[in-house]
């Protein structure tokens, strides 16, 4: 679940980054959570 909101916040940010060149600051903030929820979702995963 955590991977595949990771993933789509991602693929947001390319999209804004790339395509609609809207808010920068919000589309980089967006790039820094899906890294997170990512790196969080591994670290979970090595626990269980």
């Amino acid at each position: 679940m955590l991977a595949t909101i990771a993933i789509i916040l991602i693929i947001l940010w390319l999209l804004g980054f790339f395509a609609f060149h809207v808010a920068g600051g919000l589309i980089h903030i967006l790039l820094v959570i899906g890294v997170i929820v990512l790196v969080v979702h591994f670290l979970r995963r090595g626990r269980v």
